[in-house]
């Protein structure tokens, strides 16, 4: 069975098996994006994800023998944000307060018997504060909660849809403004777009925004060539949605496959 969670009757929740059925909470964000991509890139995708994922493992034959279920969540729609908060419509959960919406999350659908939840994690600023709360309610609630990021932006076929040149493709940048207008073309600006560079990394040195010796990055941190604050990484302006159509199904790929794995072990 793969079906949306609010779309359960309370009786038919009661008949499901839940140790045997994964729940996928998809996090998205409220965070600007540039110039050209709205304030909901990341939850438009994360809903774009839920769909493709349902989709594609009701289409997989070594899935449905697993006899596995799967109920995707309503997308959060706002998340842990604070580096885009200095950007006009960005909003953010404090910390403890995206920690404890998490956590309650989990301590609900383990009230009722569920033991293995998926945080599809759509918005990279959510993962810190995912990986506290899996480890504390498999501690405290006895639930495994798994996380999956979504986008597989080291797939050789999503790198190829970056144009050359674009060697700073980050948050709000060709890929993911790509993402959106392969769901809704009309949400994208493209003729608004600038480029926006990291003002701290450099070409052959250690430090960087999350490598082993990083400053973890704010928005501002993205300045355009004239120094002004632009928060995005690379260059947006060769998105098409005829490669958002390729990252989406990519990274659906790997979080099925992902899925898949998961589904073994439950």
């Amino acid at each position: 069975m793969i079906k949306e969670y609010y779309n359960l009757t309370r009786l038919q929740m009661e008949q499901v098996g839940k140790n045997k059925t994964l729940v996928i909470v998809p996090l998205g964000a409220v965070e600007q994006h540039g110039n050209q991509a709205p304030l909901g890139t990341d939850t438009l995708i994360a809903g774009e994800m839920v769909k493709r994922i349902r989709t594609q493992l009701g289409e997989n034959n070594e899935f449905k023998n697993q006899d596995v279920n799967v109920l995707t969540f309503p997308v959060i729609p706002v998340g842990y944000s604070v580096e885009h908060q200095n950007f006009c419509g960005s909003v953010s959960f404090k910390p403890e307060t995206y920690y404890h919406i998490l956590y309650d999350i989990c301590d609900g659908l383990g009230r009722h018997g569920f033991k293995n939840i998926v945080f599809l994690i759509c918005h990279g600023g959510n993962r810190a504060l995912a990986e506290v709360v899996s480890r504390q309610a498999r501690q405290d609630l006895g639930v495994k909660v798994f996380l999956i990021a979504s986008g597989a932006f080291s797939s050789p076929r999503v790198k190829a849809t970056i144009s050359p040149g674009n060697e700073m493709d980050f948050h709000g940048g060709e890929m993911e403004t790509a993402m959106v207008m392969a769901i809704d073309e009309s949400l994208v600006d493209l003729e608004s777009s600038v480029p926006g560079n990291h003002k701290y990394t450099r070409k052959g040195k250690k430090l960087s925004f999350g490598g082993s010796v990083a400053l973890p990055w704010m928005g501002e941190d993205f300045i355009t060539e004239e120094g002004k604050p632009i928060g995005i990484g690379g260059d947006p302006s060769g998105a098409t949605a005829e490669k958002g159509e390729i990252i989406l199904d990519e990274s659906a790929k790997e979080a099925v496959q992902g899925i898949m794995e998961i589904a073994e072990i439950i």
